[in-house]
């Protein structure tokens, strides 16, 4: 048995929990929309074609904000294709995928979605094979009331009221060579200072969000950002970050801590924009939306042959996630919460089959993946503020990331009900950990308290379509309460969340 201690204090914090942190990511890519969102022949379907089986799952899993349409695939997308009468709608060519798109689902249909799904839509324009006047068209035809072109033609195709759309991608992954309209940073600075003057002219509160590097392994990472920054400073409001982990070689250690890659990220960036801040004597702080980000086996799909060219929605990357993979989802949702004061939006790429936490087949069945559970526990539990976090406790070496804590944690505290929440995970791979958690410093008696862990003496077990709950949250049972805090015991290669309500001691 290792230990490790954290004394939480209320008056340590970070910042407000963002609601946005919990967002994911729907790309027309594969089966994440067409058998995914939307399948009109499903017994579940509604009125729209969606179903409603997926709908149930992204509240469940609790859902604030959708990145929509990509991804690569909005480099190559004209958004008008996807409007007026389906039977009008052209088929084509995605070229960043290599399938056909049909345009049966387009942004009149996905608004429509989202309001089921009560979600925020965060909208990605294509900035790779087209410029500011697309942009200002899109726009124009999701957020202007009424009396223009658009505006009207959105009315004509069922949307009297606009969809009142705030947040703004301007592109996607420009610095990536594999991107259609890949650009040098100085270009797309200046495509994205462009794009952005003209939709401030247009609305001058939306909430836009420049190109980031696609990954921080990219040869140009933090150059990228500063030459973007140089153009975009005060015209945009956040920054993007891209961030993809899986395990190599068998070496679960190092996956197990790629956290600790995500805070170097997060980090590095921070520093790279508030040096062109401080040089642009901005008083403006950039801030961050990780807005791709989740663990993708992308080198098992690098090493495949390709065999899905031209078909409409292929089997893409659909990987089946296992238990070391959620506690390395819950890790990396960890990183993202004590970077709240500058992570302001985030973004689990992708919400439906598609390396995602939900997974269905036509007409059949929709389910949990591992990774869904560690995402909706979070969702569900963390109010209020993000507390400084800072955990007593063994640390071991990783082969990709030096030495690592073997316990890493974060906490949070509503002020209004008096819970407080921590979430944890055990990266050793053999040995559990009795973890005390100290709220002395509350001034309060822990009144009640409950922890549920995701572990499974199979790190290796997955929810398959025969076997749905394979891996769930189970309760935690070695638990001890005392009056100003718990221990609880973490099993090896796990993720846990604590529940705890505190009343004045008098």
């Amino acid at each position: 048995m290792h230990f490790a201690h954290v004394t939480l204090d209320p008056a340590a914090v970070v910042a407000p929990v963002n609601r946005r942190t919990f967002g994911t990511f729907v790309e027309h890519m594969g089966r994440c929309v067409y058998t995914g969102l939307y399948e009109p022949g499903h017994p579940s379907a509604d009125e729209d074609g969606f179903r409603t089986d997926v709908l149930a799952l992204t509240r469940e899993l609790g859902v604030t904000t959708v990145r929509y349409p990509g991804g690569n695939f909005v480099s190559g997308y004209r958004w008008e294709d996807g409007i007026g009468p389906r039977g009008r709608r052209p088929r084509r060519r995605d070229l960043a995928w290599r399938s056909i798109e049909t345009n049966e689902v387009g942004i009149d249909e996905f608004a429509r979605w989202a309001a089921k799904a009560d979600v925020e839509i965060m909208y990605a324009v294509n900035l790779g094979t087209r410029g500011v006047q697309e942009a200002l068209d899109v726009h124009e035809y999701v957020n202007q009331s009424a009396g223009t072109y658009l505006a009207d033609l959105r009315r004509a195709n069922g949307a009297e009221k606009p969809y009142g759309i705030r947040m703004w991608c301007l592109g996607n992954e420009l610095d990536g060579p594999w991107q259609l309209g890949h650009k040098t940073a100085d270009a797309y600075g200046q495509l994205a200072s462009a794009t952005a003057r003209a939709l401030r002219a247009a609305e001058p509160g939306l909430e836009l969000i420049a190109c980031g590097s696609s990954s921080s392994s990219m040869p140009t990472f933090g150059a990228w950002e500063a030459t973007v920054l140089e153009h975009t400073y005060d015209l945009v409001d956040y920054v993007s970050c891209h961030a993809y982990y899986e395990e190599h070689d068998g070496d679960i250690g190092s996956f197990l801590a790629c956290a600790t890659d995500m805070d170097h990220f997060v980090d590095s960036i921070v520093a790279t924009a508030d040096s062109i801040g401080a040089r642009l004597r901005s008083k403006r702080k950039m801030q961050l939306s990780f807005d791709e980000w989740n663990v993708w086996y992308l080198s098992r799909y690098q090493n495949q042959a390709q065999t899905h060219d031209w078909r409409v929605a292929p089997r893409v990357i659909e990987d089946e996630y296992n238990v070391v993979d959620a506690v390395v989802v819950g890790n990396l949702l960890i990183s993202l919460l004590r970077h709240s004061d500058r992570v302001t939006a985030a973004c689990q790429a992708q919400l439906v089959n598609v390396i995602a936490p939900i997974r269905t087949e036509p007409d059949g069945p929709a389910w949990r993946q591992t990774i869904f559970h560690p995402f909706a526990r979070t969702a569900a539990l963390a109010r209020g503020d993000v507390l400084r976090t800072v955990v007593d406790g063994p640390t071991y070496q990783t082969t990709r990331y030096g030495e690592a804590p073997t316990v890493d944690a974060v906490a949070t505290h509503d002020v209004v009900t008096g819970e407080v929440a921590v979430f944890v995970v055990n990266r050793d791979e053999d040995v559990p950990v009795e973890l005390t958690i100290d709220l002395s410093r509350f001034g309060l008696v822990v009144r009640t308290v409950e922890a549920s862990t995701l572990s499974d003496d199979d790190v290796r077990a997955t929810n398959t379509v025969d076997h749905q709950d394979r891996v769930v949250l189970r309760p935690n049972r070695q638990l001890s309460v005392h009056a100003s805090g718990v221990q609880v015991v973490l099993p090896p290669v796990s993720w846990t969340a604590v529940r705890l309500s505190v009343e004045p001691t008098h």
